[in-house]
């Protein structure tokens, strides 16, 4: 019975062609000056210093900050993202000591970073060691410092990280993680935007399309880099499945 009617409410649904649907899509207007400034947007918040270069001769468009900042965000992300966490630190020092100083959290989520570091390279002694004289003294301070410690120090329990509750903390996206949050602080305390316009407005896109897949049916978005669309035979069921995918995506990513 609830099968039929979930077949009566999809046959009910407004239909829209593929190419009924193309050509509203043509007759939208987008200034390409927003475009530019969309991707130039993405360019500096991610710190894509030469592509930013480059893109702003082809153009026109200046960036909204320093390029040489650019650069300095890229080598702070690059260390944290080689494991290099100390060499991350003196450069964000360098850049901007209070950086650090007024944001107590970032600076464990560091500490914590190069606490997994040395359990990455098997170095157990000096683990412990930084453990306790680092990072226990704010774990006794803060219930949520001391939850994450000891979650890291959980890596020691096994031989097999893999096999690991925890082994999540050495995927190089745990370094990706500390990296952007680092990434972010930087351009906060440069009176900038922190976080990049495009990766959200694709999650707003597949929310779009999963609100009006209520009511209508039409050709979806299948492949962001090509913009494919689904005939409208086949995208049932698709929007859910599409937004799980995008939000699995800005997890990893941010």
């Amino acid at each position: 019975m609830s099968s039929n009617t979930g077949t009566s409410s999809h046959q009910s649904k407004k239909v829209v062609t593929k190419d009924d649907w193309v050509k509203k899509l043509e007759d939208v207007k987008i200034d390409k000056s927003d475009l530019n400034k969309l991707i130039m947007n993405y360019f500096v918040i991610e710190g894509y210093k030469d592509a930013a270069e480059t893109f702003s001769q082809e153009c026109g468009l200046l960036p909204s900050i320093d390029v040489e900042s650019i650069q300095d965000r890229m080598n702070i992300r690059n260390a944290i993202q080689n494991g290099n966490v100390e060499e991350a630190i003196e450069r964000v020092n360098d850049l901007n000591p209070e950086i650090l100083d007024t944001n107590p959290k970032l600076y464990f989520h560091l500490q914590q970073q190069r606490l997994i570091e040395y359990i990455r390279e098997g170095k157990i002694a000096e683990a412990l060691e930084f453990a306790q004289d680092e990072l226990a003294p704010r774990g006794e301070e803060n219930p949520e410092f001391l939850e994450e410690l000891e979650r890291t120090m959980a890596l020691l329990a096994f031989d097999d990280t893999t096999v690991s509750p925890v082994g999540d903390l050495l995927h190089l996206s745990q370094r990706q993680r500390t990296a952007s949050e680092l990434n972010a602080a930087i351009l906060t305390s440069q009176s900038q935007e922190k976080d990049p316009k495009l990766p959200n407005m694709l999650k707003m896109l597949f929310w779009a399309q999963d609100e009006l897949d209520e009511k209508v049916l039409f050709p979806k978005m299948k492949n962001l880099v090509t913009a494919e669309l689904v005939e409208v035979k086949n995208i049932k069921n698709y929007g859910n499945t599409a937004i799980r995918k995008i939000g699995r995506y800005s997890e990893m990513r941010y």
